[in-house]
């Protein structure tokens, strides 16, 4: 199976290695063309442009998207279609919006390409040992690549949701709720930090992550943090948002349900990266007017 990645940055370059290591030939381009000498001496095929990956590309190629949701990946899929034959696969592992993906399946089935938006969990280890994955396309189609899931996938780590749009939709629900097992832990560990024992704050990770209730790859990665640097000294509070919170959020409201962990991690993040802080200033001044409260000031 001729298999060709664009975008080889530490998720696509990660997971162009788990596929050489199951045999199969990859090839790939990035801009970065700083990575062509590693990625070859690791069996791999690097290719300087887009046109030059596409040009000798064989017979019923999969292309496989690692890039950046939004913009990037649409314009590139509209580049991809365009080059491709009946019959070929494209394949988009990043975490696109789910509604995109299904504008963009769109697009291939004009060209008689078939589309499969995955969503990709596992992180840059799992990309590279064993990821988890969640597929939205053709069904029938489906079962042609399913070898190549199987590959790249720990045991039980794909999962075929059904139409396209399906797999990052279902992965966009899985962030959100990952923003929300992240919040809760950063809350706990908050009061710990605070509260009146002096804990060895790794330990605690430790423990929570051996028998209890709450065990889990976070925690596991809490521990690891917290042994390095218990205080967070070197880390800025400021957690950035890349986009699947936020469309959970909207599916949030469209179905007009209730989500309200998610939707305050979101919050959280927002707030995080506001230095000005002018809402905050604006309460702080409104106690002062009609309560004489202090206001601590620059």
């Amino acid at each position: 199976m001729d298999i060709r990645i664009i975008g080889l940055g530490k998720m696509g370059l990660n997971l162009a290695y788990n596929l050489l290591d199951h045999g199969y030939k990859v090839s790939g381009f990035d801009q970065n063309s700083g990575i062509k000498n590693e990625f070859e001496e690791n069996g791999g095929q690097f290719y300087s442009s887009f046109e030059a990956l596409m040009e000798d590309k064989e017979q019923s190629s999969v292309i496989w998207l690692m890039l950046p949701a939004g913009e990037i990946t649409n314009n590139q899929v509209s580049s991809c279609v365009q080059a491709m034959n009946q019959g070929d696969i494209l394949v988009d592992g990043g975490n696109s919006k789910f509604t995109d993906s299904q504008k963009n399946g769109e697009k291939a089935k004009e060209q008689g390409v078939y589309f499969f938006d995955v969503g990709t969990s596992g992180g840059t280890s799992g990309a590279r040992e064993g990821a988890c994955m969640m597929i939205g396309g053709d069904a029938e189609k489906f079962e042609e690549i399913r070898p190549l899931f199987e590959a790249l996938c720990v045991k039980d780590g794909y999962f075929y949701c059904g139409p396209v749009g399906s797999g990052h939709y279902l992965k966009m629900i899985h962030n959100g709720i990952e923003y929300g097992m992240m919040q809760a832990i950063g809350e706990g560990f908050n009061l710990i930090h605070h509260g009146e024992y002096d804990y060895d704050l790794a330990g605690v990770a430790k423990v929570f992550n051996n028998g209890s209730v709450i065990r889990s790859w976070l925690m596991g990665l809490t521990e690891d943090l917290l042994q390095e640097d218990p205080d967070l000294k070197n880390i800025e509070g400021v957690i950035p948002s890349s986009g699947e919170g936020k469309w959970t959020a909207e599916e949030m409201l469209r179905q007009e349900l209730s989500a309200p962990v998610i939707t305050q991690a979101l919050l959280t993040r927002y707030a995080s990266v506001d230095e000005e802080k002018y809402g905050e200033k604006v309460v702080a001044s409104l106690r002062n007017q009609f309560g004489g409260h202090e206001v601590s000031k620059k």
